[in-house]
């Protein structure tokens, strides 16, 4: 039960991406089609929240929930890793109309078909693994 208000935090997080549309194939759709500054919104939104999230993490010196202090290293660039990873993570989301982190909350509000795509995305992760290390840099 230690780990309880982080499944209710989750829950919670499940709920409001379902009310603020965030997961609708729609609202991706309009993003995709570029109809509607929603989903940009959204985005734009965490992209400001994680970028202040980190400075304050530096600034303050912040640790983790353990005590431990937490350590932002900087990832090298792969320019052909990242454009492809990118264009496949792209398809992917357009294809199956959700990003992979909502697929769960998406299949809670009664979408029994996005079983497939998290079957989809867990296949892909694990093929990711196993040719990882003879991608290109």
């Amino acid at each position: 039960m230690r780990y309880a208000k982080f499944l209710m935090l989750g829950i919670s997080f499940g709920i409001l991406l379902i009310k603020a549309e965030v997961v609708s194939w729609f609202r991706i759709q309009e993003m995709f089609l570029f109809d509607a500054f929603h989903m940009y919104g959204v985005i734009g939104s965490a992209i400001a929240v994680g970028a202040i999230s980190i400075q304050l993490i530096k600034k303050f010196n912040l640790k983790s929930i353990e005590g431990e202090p937490i350590v932002l290293n900087p990832k090298p660039l792969k320019k052909v890793g990242n454009l492809v990873g990118g264009i496949c993570f792209g398809f992917g989301w357009a294809l199956t109309g959700a990003c992979p982190a909502p697929l769960f909350a998406i299949t809670g509000a009664g979408y029994s078909i996005m079983i497939l795509a998290i079957i989809g995305a867990t296949i892909g992760t694990f093929v990711y693994g196993l040719v990882e290390k003879h991608l290109p840099s």
